[in-house]
């Protein structure tokens, strides 16, 4: 049976706090009357999830974000408010060390509420991510068998602070924790491309997602990419990136095997989400 396709990084377009540099972005990307369009419609979603349909995505991973020095804030509950009663909405929940005394009880008390895996922004939320106070943090994820995904790379909006990007931080996460999953979300996009690649070929545990990567040029940024496919996770970054048709179109298209794109479209993330198929 052929794998489903699943964005693995979507963001809801309402966010309860836009800092100025983020919507800015969004708005200079699309256009300012194209995005008031798409910010109306999506809100509601059973209508995201109908273009999800016509873009050919039978599931998408919906992010939760507290990033109130760089982006903004999407609050776990707002997105797990969104995600409630469509089964092609799978709610990600976000964590900011600095909000949260008992991020391993924290961590529970979400995934106990339906979330099915965590988002982190290290360079949004400004922590190294092999810092140990995070480690009660890692410990319970592990034991809960859900994915955590990482901001790795660079970022143009304000606030940011890219060293906390840097890809060779999570070798320490991957050895110290063999069993957690760790998604290198950009692929260490700008600085680090050789870096998140090597680190998802050198660890059984960790993936290279690659949203908000022109996918036409995928190869040019990873040459070897079919040599780490069954490790590689499609995602869009949309709104960020509005296109989601040609962005798949143009993963089909790259010079790969079919079992490649399939497992890069959605085979390794049904397995990291256990999805059937």
């Amino acid at each position: 049976m052929t794998a489903p396709i699943i964005d693995f990084h979507v963001h809801t377009v309402y966010y309860e706090q836009y800092n100025s540099s983020a919507i800015e972005w969004i708005k200079n990307n699309h256009g300012e009357e194209k995005w008031d369009k798409i910010f109306s419609l999506y809100q509601d979603p059973a209508h995201f999830c109908t273009y999800l349909q016509e873009c050919g995505i039978d599931y998408a991973v919906i992010l939760a974000e507290l990033s109130p020095a760089a982006t903004g804030i999407c609050s776990n509950e707002y997105v797990l408010k969104f995600c409630q009663g469509h089964s092609s909405l799978i709610p990600f929940a976000s964590i900011n060390p600095f909000f949260s005394v008992d991020m391993g009880s924290e961590l529970l008390r979400l995934i106990d509420k339906g979330f099915r895996g965590l988002k982190m922004y290290p360079t949004y939320q400004h922590f190294y991510p092999n810092d140990n106070t995070l480690y009660p943090l890692y410990v319970q994820a592990e034991r809960l068998q859900i994915p955590v995904m990482f901001h790795t790379g660079s970022s143009v909006f304000r606030g940011a602070r890219l060293k906390y990007g840097d890809p060779l931080f999570f070798d320490d996460v991957a050895v110290d924790f063999p069993e957690l999953n760790i998604i290198l979300v950009h692929g260490g996009r700008g600085f680090w491309y050789d870096r998140a690649f090597f680190l998802s070929r050198l660890h059984n545990n960790v993936y290279l997602e690659v949203a908000g990567l022109p996918p036409q040029k995928l190869l040019s940024y990873f040459p070897e990419l079919e040599r780490i496919a069954d490790k590689v996770l499609f995602g869009s970054d949309w709104p960020g990136l509005s296109d989601l048709k040609n962005n798949i179109k143009a993963i089909r298209e790259l010079s790969i095997s079919e079992e490649a794109k399939e497992k890069i479209l959605g085979g390794n993330a049904a397995k990291l989400l256990k999805i059937d198929f």
